[in-house]
């Protein structure tokens, strides 16, 4: 019925014009005083055409209607498949819509020739600091106890410089992923060796429950996430611990849980909101906002999930459920 509503509204001129005629006929009939024979057989033959007319008219209609709401529904980058034009004015839409397109393409050629290059030189910058870093690392080490503070800030550049890396990366993560079966705890552990000594400088006990499981994942992204979270917790927890252990509740889960300040309930909606900083990056201006998104992004691109829990004050609770059918990696 849509169509028929479209094309009557579209050709309702056409009917009325018939009518007019019609009535004109009538009454040029009625004036000569014809047979009323004549005059019905004429107004029969003119509406039978009428309405071969308006049936064949609205059957090409609906049909080019289909064949558009096709080419709508699968969006091509093309515009080959739009039906030929029935008249100089849709050749003239047509024509616009190829250069329209032609336009958006360049557009998007230009854009993503610059975001390419964009690309290629934060990913040169980060290389190139990682030596200055690495140097001012063996020149601290020498008197570490004098520099500890020192230390403690250049560590933290070390891990920003490694979040834009990851942040650059993840926009194609395709062509950098690896699965493989691997212990999780080796992973875990590596991550721990990288923040021992912000756990000494913070005084804050760790308390990891070795897994013993192998999971199907990309060792290198999923140690980029579990150091974001442990990055985030040391962040946030000025006493107490944090915990690393294997749910007994739920399966294939990882849980990482601190005696932070938490997260207020209003926010844990938004935690994993690209510069989403909440109540606590107010409170800690250096918070970017950034890690838990490229986390629950690197998450999703590995067929895992995140969650988080946490109780204002009390501290949080992220929860990796790394459970994966190895049939999702073709």
């Amino acid at each position: 019925m849509g169509y028929l509503k479209e094309y009557i509204k579209k050709i309702w001129k056409i009917p009325a014009l018939f009518l007019l005629f019609a009535a004109i006929m009538i009454g040029v009939f009625w004036l000569y005083d014809l047979p009323v024979e004549s005059v019905l057989y004429g107004g029969i033959l003119c509406e039978s055409a009428g309405l071969v007319s308006f049936f064949y008219g609205y059957y090409s209609y609906k049909k080019r209607g289909e064949e558009l709401k096709k080419i709508q529904q699968t969006l091509p980058l093309e515009l080959d498949w739009l039906p030929s034009p029935k008249d100089g004015n849709e050749e003239q839409y047509q024509e616009m819509l190829r250069r329209m397109n032609l336009m958006r393409m360049d557009a998007e050629a230009g854009k993503q020739r610059f975001y390419t290059e964009l690309t290629d030189y934060y990913s040169m910058w980060a290389h190139q600091i990682k030596t200055p870093i690495s140097a001012l690392k063996l020149i601290l080490a020498e008197e570490e106890i004098k520099n500890k503070a020192t230390s403690y800030e250049l560590f933290k550049i070390e891990q920003y410089v490694e979040m834009v890396l990851g942040y650059l990366r993840t926009e194609d993560m395709s062509a950098d992923m690896k699965f493989k079966k691997c212990s999780l705890d080796k992973i875990i552990k590596e991550q721990i060796h990288k923040f021992a000594r912000i756990f000494i400088g913070k005084k804050l006990a760790l308390d990891f429950q070795e897994t013993n499981q192998e999971v199907l994942t990309d060792p290198k992204w999923l140690g980029f996430v579990i150091g974001q979270i442990l990055s985030n917790s040391l962040k946030y927890t000025k006493t107490g611990k944090i915990s690393i252990f294997w749910s007994e509740i739920m399966p294939d889960t990882l849980v990482i849980k601190d005696t932070g300040v938490g997260i207020r309930k209003e926010d844990l909606p938004r935690v994993f909101e690209k510069g989403f900083t909440g109540w606590n990056g107010r409170e800690e201006s250096r918070s970017t906002g950034i890690g838990l998104y490229l986390s629950s992004k690197i998450m999703k691109r590995l067929g895992h999930k995140i969650s988080i829990t946490a109780e204002f004050g009390k501290g949080t609770q992220v929860r990796l459920f790394l459970g994966r059918k190895e049939l999702d990696m073709y």
